[in-house]
């Protein structure tokens, strides 16, 4: 079966999923935050840590796969809670956004923060990357909000990506190079900025820039084309992931999958030669049935596998993008969300922040909104960095 006729069937379940776990979170229609997971098999409970949490750029992913399901109002529910918070943090009054946020309806002002008790030392404990805010996340939820605008026509969420790409500006603009550095980590108020730059945050910055249109959203968009262009690794055709924190770009020894597959996604008439990316990732990360998040291969990782049906999607490739598409079939819970890894764990080889002393960044099998939005958007043949379709 072709991919296009295979995406209507998988497409239309996903947007059940999707509009289903905001109908059940938020039937009011009040603005709202999902959960990023649901309890994995035989499990009734996900962790503390995550069991409140909503991740800013699942829900991002989440609001532009429900906008092109043509679901508008359960997207703008969520739309909604991102202008709430740019406009009602705790702590900072800057226009950023968290990473994380409490899942569920937003009604109090200021907006929630995700958290847990710690029954154990009798004390309310939070997470410091979801305290925090990455760049790439505060982009992802300037194209979601984008995405709305050019779907509702609605001048508040364009003035909401507005804000938060002059966050981007004011806050992480490299000052030894071109590009953006990786955003703020820790805990309220004290937070640090991170040194590193990468390669998948500025990929994230080019498309907002260059959707926003004004000069200083196009000289944003240039500043991190140009650290995108010297991430290319013209001799592997891989990507590196970017740089390390004194801001030497690192080689190819470790690539990511989204680095690779991203920014043919999301720049504008991509060079040719970056198509060679996709040879890098199969070669380097590719699992059977679709691809792994880092080239140990030790699973598959479902939401970088929709990446991959999707960007097979744009150059034309469909006899791929049908059997990743398959692939993702085969992993829907019970729900109809996608699991987040089909393993019972995957590595990514990365940390979950500075205070990290080993690489302590996993997906497990659990049901993830991110994982389902991307394979809503592959099936729909949508590009969530241009707001319509790859073809």
């Amino acid at each position: 079966m072709s991919a296009p006729a295979w995406a209507d069937d998988l497409g239309r379940e996903l947007c059940r999923a999707l509009s289903g776990a905001v109908e059940r979170t938020a039937p009011d229609g009040d603005p709202v935050f999902l959960a990023s997971y649901e309890p994995g098999p035989d499990k009734k409970e996900v962790p503390p840590p995550l069991r409140s949490t909503a991740f800013s750029y699942d829900n991002a992913l989440a609001a532009t796969a429900l906008a092109a399901c043509g679901d508008l109002r359960r997207a703008r529910q969520i739309g909604e809670a991102f202008l709430v918070a740019i406009e009602s943090d705790r702590t900072f009054e800057d226009g950023r956004i968290r990473n994380a946020y409490r899942a569920g309806p937003v009604r109090a002002r200021p907006v929630l923060l995700p958290g847990w008790w710690d029954a154990a030392n009798k004390r309310w404990s939070e997470d410091r990357y979801q305290d925090g805010t990455a760049t790439g996340n505060v982009a992802w939820v300037g194209l979601a909000l984008l995405n709305l605008r050019d779907a509702t026509q609605d001048p508040r969420f364009e003035k909401g990506a507005t804000r938060l790409a002059a966050w981007i500006r004011a806050r992480t603009a490299r000052h030894n190079g071109p590009g953006f550095t990786g955003g703020l980590d820790g805990y309220d108020p004290d937070q640090a900025s991170l040194s590193w730059a990468s390669t998948e945050h500025n990929l994230d910055i080019v498309a907002l820039g260059m959707r926003l249109g004004k000069p200083d959203d196009r000289a944003m968009a240039a500043s991190a084309r140009t650290f995108l262009d010297a991430a290319f690794d013209e001799r592997a055709g891989c990507f590196r992931m970017g740089t390390d924190t004194e801001g030497h770009m690192r080689g190819i020894e470790a690539v990511a999958l989204d680095t690779q597959l991203w920014p043919l996604l999301g720049v504008a008439n991509p060079p040719e030669a970056w198509r060679r990316a996709l040879s890098c990732a199969t070669t380097r990360l590719g699992v059977p049935g679709g691809f792994d998040f880092n080239d140990d291969r030790d699973g598959l990782w479902v939401e970088g596998t929709a990446q991959a049906a999707l960007a097979y999607r744009s150059v034309q490739n469909e006899a791929t993008a049908g059997e990743l598409l398959q692939t993702l079939a085969g992993q829907r819970a019970p729900s109809g969300w996608l699991y987040a890894s089909r393993e019972a764990r995957l590595t990514t080889g990365l940390r979950i922040g500075p205070a990290s002393t080993q690489d302590d960044f996993f997906y497990f099998r659990r049901p993830h909104l991110g994982a389902t939005a991307w394979a809503a958007l592959a099936a729909l043949g949508h590009n969530p960095f241009t707001g319509g379709r790859v073809q």
